[in-house]
């Protein structure tokens, strides 16, 4: 079994996380009866770290972890999210009060804000919301501040240099290497990392002809994607998020066997999949220059599915994720069909990329 120290924590960590954002449901409420064996599946097997939050799982989540935790407590690092930014201290310590209720424990191991960008860092979290962990922190409440993070490379240095938290959950994968150089800056600081979607949110889970031929060895996607982000030595923690049995089993197969992928098989992916983005034409960086739409398409969004399909031959997958985002469109996931054709965007891409047309070419191949 493979182990980490969770940077300044000190915490002894398996390098692979058992995610609670996916369990089971039955309706609004998860399935006890196939969400617990497989989080005590993972506890057997040695999985010492799980994480969770307020909102997952319909509000769920972090009532089964709690269950699930019943004789397991003193073996098992949690983690748990707040998610609020806002001035009422009174409302921050409720989210606090509620999760330790949730989970059934009277301290919480890595107690995280939830998806701090570097706007909320300077308005939120230094000005007020630090003094609340801290002061959690010494009642006992928590034993380690720490952050999930959604933002780009330039800002998670920015909250590594903060100094705040000792450990930071964000995004990294095959598909999305933008935060590789930033992730070792923060392992430079002794800043715990925690990889969030190693398999991209689902798009890598299922079986692909172009990826398949980057490991011959590894014979599916899923794996390919885990091992990938094991092999970087600056991540200290791979959260996969798992919904069923099979995925428990097969990501503990993954992260038990002894087998890794060296430095040079990483190049080799690398170098391989920007090969494919090469071959595919101007693709869509995610930079965000040409927002806000004045129509409301978040056209990173809707590109970004997009370019995961055609470049990597991702579309099965990528259409039911596609889906999935449209149905929450109301939170403000606009999607291309928005597009009136007016041009703003393509005004502002750095990359002189053809919006337009590229958004009505994503109509079609997500639709």
């Amino acid at each position: 079994m493979k182990y980490s120290t969770l940077g300044k924590t000190g915490l002894k960590v398996s390098r692979l996380g058992f995610g609670a954002m996916r369990l089971p449901m039955h309706g609004k409420k998860i399935n006890r009866d196939l969400a617990i064996p497989m989080i005590h599946y993972a506890f057997n097997a040695g999985v010492n770290y799980i994480d969770t939050a307020v909102g997952y799982c319909e509000g769920d989540s972090q009532c089964v972890v709690g269950e699930a935790l019943k004789g397991w407590r003193d073996k098992i690092v949690v983690s748990t999210k707040n998610h609020y930014f806002g001035e009422n201290e009174k409302e921050w310590r409720k989210n606090l009060d509620d999760s330790l209720e949730r989970l059934q424990v009277d301290c919480i191991d890595i107690y995280n804000t939830h998806g701090i960008n570097k706007k909320s860092l300077g308005e939120s979290v230094a000005p007020r919301v630090i003094k609340w962990l801290e002061k959690a922190k010494n009642a006992g409440l928590i034993k380690h501040i720490c952050t999930s993070f959604h933002d780009d490379a330039d800002a998670l240095r920015a909250v590594v240099d903060s100094g705040f938290f000792e450990s930071i959950t964000l995004q990294y994968n095959i598909l999305n290497r933008d935060l590789k150089d930033a992730i070792d800056y923060a392992h430079s600081k002794n800043t715990g990392v925690v990889v969030m979607g190693p398999v991209a949110g689902g798009r890598l889970g299922s079986s692909n002809e172009l990826l398949a031929k980057l490991m011959p060895d590894i014979k599916r996607i899923p794996e390919l994607a885990l091992r990938f982000v094991l092999g970087n030595p600056h991540v200290n923690i791979a959260l996969s998020g798992m919904s069923t049995m099979d995925q428990v089993k097969e990501n503990v197969a993954i992260w038990s066997a002894e087998k890794e992928l060296s430095p040079e098989d990483i190049k080799l992916i690398i170098e391989q999949m920007d090969r494919l983005k090469k071959m595919a034409g101007p693709c869509c960086t995610g930079c965000g220059y040409c927002k806000p739409c004045p129509h409301g398409v978040d056209i990173p969004g809707v590109l970004g599915f997009y370019n995961d399909g055609r470049v990597y031959g991702l579309r099965e997958s990528v259409r039911e994720k596609y889906q999935e985002w449209v149905s929450r469109e109301a939170e403000g996931n606009y999607t291309a069909s928005w597009c009136k054709e007016c041009g703003a965007c393509e005004k502002k891409c750095p990359q002189k990329i053809p919006v337009i047309k590229q958004l009505k070419d994503a109509c079609k191949y997500l639709s």
